[in-house]
């Protein structure tokens, strides 16, 4: 595991300072600057602070903090995303080698000063670094550089495929308030795309990275059909309020804040992952010439309208089955005991688009 802080001292071409930057200059109290940071300038996505300087567009600093993956999916020569990440002037840039370090990283981040926070990697990446932020997200910006296999929540936020593109955008700063979903299982954990149980757990579990390298599109179908042999039921009680429950034998939970799973796959095709709500589809007990149909469905994302699901909008759900199911959580596989899954309205200031 390395960590390393390439600031202007130990890695100059990664992190520099910005006195040769040109800035506008507004006048303002003390106080109204006292959290600014040495960094690169971003405008403020703030409309009031624009107003409130007679039409000027406020510039202010922040200390960025860069966390890269370079055993992400699409990396295969680091040298041109590290010349991609210089432009962005990092304080600090961690590099992880094993599961953990970027959630590591990114509390570390914030200890040592850092106000925005980017994870350069895939979906697994971007988890770790929510729950580093988690407690703290308020006070920071998130920015994904997208370099994983799947990138399912880049692909929610419809952002570019190109480096150069994605830094642009994170260069610009621009937010937009996204939904954290909280869960609280053996202990509290935090995801912001799409957290599966049951049979698609167990189908998560063996879409490995070399599956979805050489399946493509077809890679669910094909840890789908792996993990067929392990089929079953599972009695559960599912609790959308505190006053209506119901339970059912279920294959599958599917609990989504953003839309795409493995690759791209529609699972929740309509969520939107600022709306304050969960998409929560659930897929019963049912034959097996059925399933497969609604397999079909679920790969042309068709499927909400089908009678072999049952859908909801909620802000919170409980789930608790015998067996219990296993869930995974944007690629992190978390233990069987009951969950209660809730929606924090607005609580990422997450960077999506240019200014």
């Amino acid at each position: 595991m390395i960590q390393t802080a390439f600031n202007a001292s130990t890695w100059m071409h990664l992190a520099g300072r910005t006195r040769n930057r040109r800035c506008l200059k507004i006048p303002a109290t003390p106080r109204a600057f006292a959290g600014i940071r040495r960094g690169i300038f971003l405008q403020s996505p703030s409309i009031h602070l624009a107003s409130a300087t007679a039409g000027h567009r406020l510039q202010v600093r922040v200390k960025i903090a860069v966390i890269l993956n370079p055993k992400a999916g699409s990396v295969s020569d680091l040298a041109p995303i590290l010349k991609q990440i210089k432009r962005l002037k990092p304080a600090l840039c961690f590099i992880t080698r094993k599961p953990g370090a970027a959630k590591r990283f990114a509390a570390e981040a914030i200890r040592k000063g850092c106000d925005y926070i980017i994870a350069a990697g895939g979906d697994g990446t971007l988890n770790e670094v929510v729950n580093g932020i988690a407690r703290h997200a308020g006070k920071v910006r998130l920015g994904l550089l997208p370099l994983g296999t799947g990138n399912d929540f880049a692909r929610c936020l419809d952002l570019p495929t190109t480096l150069a593109e994605n830094i642009d955008i994170l260069r610009a700063g621009k937010t937009r308030r996204i939904d954290l979903v909280r869960v609280k299982s053996d202990r509290s954990r935090y995801f912001v795309n799409v957290s599966a149980g049951g049979f698609s757990g167990l189908v998560d579990e063996k879409l490995t990275p070399e599956i979805k390298k050489a399946w493509g599109p077809l890679a669910y179908l094909r840890s789908a059909a792996a993990a067929l042999p392990e089929l079953r039921a599972y009695r559960t009680s599912v609790r959308f309020t505190p006053r209506k429950t119901s339970s059912q034998d279920l294959y599958t939970v599917i609990i989504a804040n953003g839309r795409y799973v493995a690759g791209g796959l529609p699972i929740a095709p309509e969520a939107d992952p600022s709306d304050g709500l969960l998409d929560v589809i659930l897929i019963p007990q049912r034959p097996a010439p059925e399933i497969a149909l609604l397999t079909a469905r679920i790969m042309l994302g068709k499927h909400l309208g089908s009678d072999s699901i049952i859908f909801r909008r909620v802000p919170k759900i409980s789930i608790r089955s015998r067996p219990g199911m296993w869930f995974n959580l944007d690629g992190e596989l978390v233990g069987n005991e009951p969950a209660t899954f809730e929606v924090i309205p607005g609580a990422l200031q997450f960077v999506v688009e240019k200014t």
